[in-house]
């Protein structure tokens, strides 16, 4: 984050309140380059960047491991990370991609290859709505970037007991989600039999890295698109929306949600 100058009112104050130094999320290019297959700007929040550049590679489908990362580096005054993978997929090769930080798709012609291989998850985790709160407000209490401006998302990776594993906050939902999915890669910790809370509504991009990454349940804050609950069917993921303070709102496969 850093500090602008700004000018604040509040009730009925006629005259504004002079702050020289409120806090904003910052929103930076960042540009990974994967060396034989392209170049990718995303526009993020500049942090835990090994995180993200992994995660986004992993979701994009070109490493399966951390492994597959031969060699990692981070120019931070051109703000440049660069990866060496082991044998790129051509499939993906040959992109040079401008994701902002509200869409984690912008070069995607064809939604239904996003569907293509075995993405159907296993079914080894059962949480009561009461947990799924509980992470919930862990995760809030966590989301120290938020609390300062206002101005960014966060995802949480989780085990079937409640345990976070993985946090990310970036400007980007999608962005927080590479991140937690590139922490537990490069920490060598499983994303199967785990789930994920996002801080934010769940579209086709989201349910897509969520059931590329073989995590079986996916609950959000707030409400999740049309697309999203159909990617959920079919990928056999449960799906939860509006986890917050008591509720819960389960969409898809309810058999991993039972109360207690």
């Amino acid at each position: 984050m850093r500090g602008v100058g700004a000018r604040r009112y509040s009730g009925a104050m006629r005259e504004p309140e002079h702050v020289p130094d409120e806090a904003v999320v910052v929103e930076a290019l960042v540009t990974v380059m994967v060396a034989e297959v392209g170049s990718f700007a995303l526009m993020c929040t500049p942090c835990d960047v090994q995180a993200l550049a992994v995660g986004f590679a992993f979701s994009e489908g070109m490493i399966e491991c951390a492994a597959d990362v031969l060699q990692f580096t981070w120019e931070p005054q051109q703000r440049i990370a660069a990866l060496h993978i082991d044998n790129p997929p051509a499939a993906v090769a040959g992109r040079n991609l401008i994701v902002t930080s509200s869409c984690g798709l912008c070069g995607s012609r064809n939604v239904e290859k996003l569907l293509e291989g075995s993405l159907a998850c296993e079914e080894t985790v059962q949480v009561s709505p009461t947990l799924l709160c509980e992470v919930a407000a862990e995760m809030a209490s966590r989301q120290k970037l938020f609390q300062q401006t206002g101005g960014a998302h966060a995802a949480a990776v989780f085990s079937g007991a409640g345990e976070i594993i993985a946090f990310a906050e970036d400007i980007g939902r999608h962005n927080a989600l590479d991140k937690a999915i590139g922490k537990c890669i490069l920490e060598g910790v499983g994303l199967k039999s785990r789930g994920v809370l996002l801080s934010g509504r769940v579209s086709l991009e989201m349910m897509t890295k969520a059931a590329r990454a073989g995590i079986e349940l996916v609950a959000a804050v707030s409400a999740p698109s049309s697309l999203a609950v159909e990617v959920a069917e079919r990928c056999r993921v449960t799906l939860c929306g509006f986890v917050r303070g008591d509720r819960a709102t389960v969409y898809t496969h309810p058999q991993r949600v039972r109360a207690s």
